[in-house]
C-alpha cells in the first residue's frame, strides 16, 4: 500500500516498499521482548498487534527513509504504541480493537521519526535530524499537532450534528 503512493513503478515505490516490510518486523521484535519482559510470555494477538503499529508507524515516511532506518522506526515505534495500550487496559476507556493505541499513537511517532531518520538522497525532499537538518523535527511535529487539532475539531463538529438527529448513546 506505501509502495503505491509513488504512483509508479520507480526507485521511490521501491523504497518504501522495503521499509514496509522491514518496519513491521522491527515493530515485532520489540513488541514480544516488552510483553516477555512484562508477562513472561508472548501471544500471537501481541505479536499481530505489534506488526499492525509497525505498519502504521512506517506510512508516513516508508519513501523517505533507508532500510536501516525503517527497521530501527519500527523498534522505536514499538516503545509509546506498548506502553499506551498497557495504561488504556488500566482504565475504563472504551477502545475495544486499540485504535488510539496502535494507530493514533504508533501513526504520530512514525510522523515524528520521520524527521528524525528522512533522509534527502533517497527522495529529494529534505534531510532529518541524524543526517543534519534538526528542524526536520519541528516540521514534523507542527504537521502532527495540526492534524491532531483538525481532526479533534471535525470529529467533534461531526459527533454535534449527528447528535441532533439520533441519540448517540444506546439506551
Amino acid at each position: 500500500f506505501n509502495a503505491g503512493s509513488a504512483l509508479a513503478a520507480n526507485g521511490i515505490a521501491a523504497l518504501a516498499f522495503t521499509a514496509t516490510m522491514l518496519a513491521p518486523a522491527g515493530t515485532l521484535v520489540v513488541w514480544v521482548a516488552l510483553d516477555a519482559i512484562r508477562s513472561q510470555r508472548s501471544t500471537a494477538v501481541g505479536a499481530a498487534t505489534g506488526i499492525v503499529v509497525g505498519l502504521v508507524a512506517i506510512t508516513p515516511p516508508a519513501g523517505f527513509i533507508g532500510p536501516m532506518s525503517a527497521i530501527a522506526l519500527g523498534g522505536l515505534a514499538a516503545f509509546p504504541s506498548y506502553f499506551a495500550l498497557i495504561w488504556r487496559a488500566n482504565t475504563n476507556l472504551d477502545d475495544s480493537l486499540d485504535v488510539v493505541a496502535a494507530h493514533g499513537v504508533g501513526g504520530t511517532a512514525g510522523a515524528l521519526l520521520t524527521g528524525v531518520f528522512a533522509q534527502k538522497a533517497l527522495n529529494g525532499a529534505a534531510d532529518g535530524l541524524l543526517f543534519g537538518n534538526a528542524a526536520q523535527v519541528g516540521i514534523q511535529a507542527v504537521a502532527v499537532a495540526a492534524a491532531i487539532v483538525y481532526s479533534g475539531g471535525v470529529s467533534f463538529i461531526l459527533l454535534k450534528l449527528i447528535g441532533l438527529v439520533i441519540p448517540l448513546r444506546a439506551d
